[in-house]
This record gives structure tokens, C-alpha cells and sequence, in this order.
């Protein structure tokens, strides 16, 4: 039995759907990996001694900076990479909530032509 064409193009949607959650998933992944990071920067810089030589890179360089100074650019970043993580959360739970409408739709439509998902028709 031949899939009609409406479910056709609800399975290239729900695929699309698909490949949008997977990149913000990866886009999650980066921005978790980004903020430990800088977490972890940010505590080795408080046990720093404020008098003691602190370095950031910058390409392959090691510039010298005050120690105050890249506090205050970890923090402000950490701060861009929490906000940046509470987005990506909503975008992701929009999409699964999406998905979830489509596969339900898809399903539905597939029952009433009589094709059964998943056997291969």
C-alpha cells in the first residue's frame, strides 16, 4: 500500500522537526560544556591572590590581565551562557511538545487510510 501524499509530506515535517531538535540539542551540549568551563575558571581565579599574575588567552597568546578585570568578563559571560541555556530549554521543550503533536497527527492519519506504523507497508 502506497503512502498518500499528505502523509507523506507530515513525515518529511516531522523529519525536519527531527533535525531541529537534535542541533538544539547540541547546541545545549556546547553551552553546558561553555558555562563548567567558565565555572570552573571563575573558582580558580577566587583562589587566586588578587596581587598574583593572572593570564587569558587570546588566540595562541597569553595576555596578562588584573585579576579583577577578568573576574568581572567571566562572570558577565557565565551570566550570557545561563541565559543563553534557559533559551535553548525553551526552544527545546517547544520542539518535543511539537514532535509529539506531529507523531499523535501522523499516527491518526495513518489509521484512518489503514496503514499500520511500523510494518512496513
Amino acid at each position: 500500500m502506497e503512502i498518500p501524499q499528505n502523509i507523506q509530506h507530515q513525515l518529511a515535517q516531522f523529519q525536519q522537526m527531527q533535525q531541529q531538535a537534535q542541533a538544539i540539542s547540541v547546541q545545549k551540549q556546547n553551552v553546558d560544556l561553555q558555562t563548567r568551563e567558565t565555572e570552573k575558571a571563575l573558582e580558580e581565579l577566587k583562589k587566586a591572590n588578587d596581587d598574583d599574575d593572572v593570564y587569558k588567552t587570546a588566540g595562541n597568546l597569553l595576555i596578562k590581565v588584573e585579576k579583577v578585570s577578568l573576574t568581572e568578563e567571566l562572570e558577565e559571560k557565565l551570566e550570557t551562557l545561563q541565559l543563553r541555556e534557559k533559551t535553548i530549554k525553551r526552544q527545546e521543550e517547544r520542539v518535543m511538545k511539537k514532535l509529539q503533536e506531529m507523531q499523535e497527527s501522523i499516527q491518526e492519519a495513518m489509521q484512518t487510510t489503514g496503514i499500520q506504523p511500523g510494518m512496513g507497508n
